[in-house]
C-alpha cells in the first residue's frame, strides 16, 4: 500500500505541470527530465549501494564522477578523435568510441574507488564521523590534483557524430543523447535490479549486510567482497562523469563538487540503500528541476530541496529507505 502510494504520487509529480505548461513544451521537457533524472541516477545509484550495503558515508563520490569525467569523457574522446572515430566517424564507430568511453570512464572511477577503500576507508568503517571529514577531504584533494593533470580551466568534450542533433517527432524536439541516456539509465537501473535480486552475489552481498559474521562463518571473504561493491559503487559514478560532460559538452574540475549535491538530494529523497529508490529519486529531481526551470527559473534548485525537505518530515528514511 506504501509503495502505491509512494508511485502515484511520483506520477502526479509528472503530469501536474501540464496545467501551466502547453503539451509540445512539456513533452520536451518531460524527455529533458528524464535524462537529466538517469545522469543523476548513475551517480546516485553508486552512492547508495555504497551507503546502504556498506554503511560507508562516502562524500568522495562527486570526485569519482570527475575522475569519469576526465578519463571517459575527455581523455579517451580526444584520443579517438584523432583516429577520426568521433566527429566523422559512422553510426558504429560513433557508438564504439560511447562505449569505449563509458569503459574508461568507470575503469577511472573504479581504481581510484579501490585505492580509496583499501587504503583509507577501511580503517574508518563504523565511524560515520570521521567518514565525512575524511571523504570530503578526498573531494577537495582530487579536485584540486585534476586541475594539475589536466588545466584549471573548462574543457570542450566532443559528441560522436551519430548522437548529435535531435529527432524531431510531430513537432517535438527530442536530442539524441538524451535518448541515449535514457537507455543506459534504464539498462544499469535493470542489471544492478537482478543482480541485487537474482544472483549467488547478490544474495550474499544482502546476507552480508544483515549479519556480517554469518556469511563469514559459512566460509566467504566478507571484505573482499564489500570492495567489490565499493568498486562497482565507483564505476557507476565514473559512467555517469562520462555520460553527464559528453551531454554538457565540456568539463571543469568542479563538475564533481557541482553534482555532488544533487546526487545527496537524490540518494536522501529515494532513501539510503534503495536501488529503487534512487531512480525514483532522480527521475523526480530530473523532472521538478525541468519544469521548475521552464516556468521559475530562480526556484529550480530550491525545488528539490523543498521536496527533500517534505519527504523527510513526511517519511525521515525517505521514499523506499529501510526501517
Amino acid at each position: 500500500m506504501r509503495k502505491s502510494i509512494i508511485w502515484i504520487c511520483a506520477i502526479g509529480i509528472l503530469f501536474i505541470p501540464l496545467i501551466w505548461i502547453k503539451l509540445t513544451p512539456y513533452l520536451v521537457l518531460t524527455t529533458a527530465g528524464l535524462a537529466f533524472g538517469m545522469f543523476l541516477f548513475m551517480v546516485a545509484s553508486g552512492m547508495t549501494i555504497i551507503f546502504g550495503l556498506m554503511d560507508i558515508l562516502n562524500l568522495a563520490h562527486g570526485a569519482l564522477f570527475a575522475i569519469g569525467a576526465y578519463l571517459g569523457g575527455y581523455q579517451i574522446l580526444n584520443l579517438l578523435n584523432t583516429l577520426g572515430w568521433v566527429e566523422t566517424g559512422s553510426v558504429g564507430l560513433s557508438t564504439i568510441s560511447l562505449l569505449l568511453a563509458i569503459t574508461m570512464g568507470a575503469g577511472g572511477g573504479a581504481m581510484v574507488g579501490l585505492l580509496l577503500e583499501r587504503v583509507i576507508l577501511r580503517r574508518v568503517y563504523g565511524d560515520h564521523l570521521k567518514q565525512i571529514m575524511i571523504t570530503i577531504g578526498v573531494l577537495y584533494v582530487i579536485t584540486e590534483l585534476i586541475k594539475i593533470l589536466w588545466r584549471p580551466t573548462a574543457e570542450p568534450v566532443l559528441v560522436p557524430l551519430a548522437f548529435q542533433g535531435s529527432f524531431d517527432i510531430f513537432d517535438v524536439i527530442v536530442g539524441k543523447f538524451r535518448v541515449v541516456a535514457i537507455v543506459i539509465g534504464l539498462v544499469l537501473f535493470v542489471g544492478m535490479q537482478l543482480v541485487l535480486r537474482k544472483t549467488r552475489l547478490g544474495l550474499i552481498i544482502r546476507a552480508g549486510v544483515e549479519n556480517r559474521e554469518m556469511v563469514q562463518v559459512a566460509g566467504y571473504n566478507i571484505s573482499r567482497i564489500f570492495t567489490a561493491v565499493f568498486t562497482a559503487g565507483a564505476a557507476l559514478a565514473g559512467i555517469g562523469g562520462t555520460m553527464w560532460c559528453i551531454f554538457q559538452q565540456q568539463v571543469t574540475p568542479e563538475i564533481g563538487l557541482d553534482n555532488q549535491i544533487f546526487a545527496l538530494i537524490v540518494v536522501i529523497i529515494g532513501g539510503m540503500g534503495s536501488v529503487t529508490g534512487s531512480f525514483l529519486g532522480a527521475i523526480i529531481v530530473g523532472l521538478s528541476f525541468n519544469y521548475v526551470a521552464f516556468l521559475w527559473p530562480k526556484l529550480a534548485l530550491g525545488i528539490n530541496i523543498l521536496i527533500m525537505a517534505t519527504i523527510l518530515l513526511i517519511r525521515p528514511r525517505g521514499l523506499m529507505g529501510r526501517e
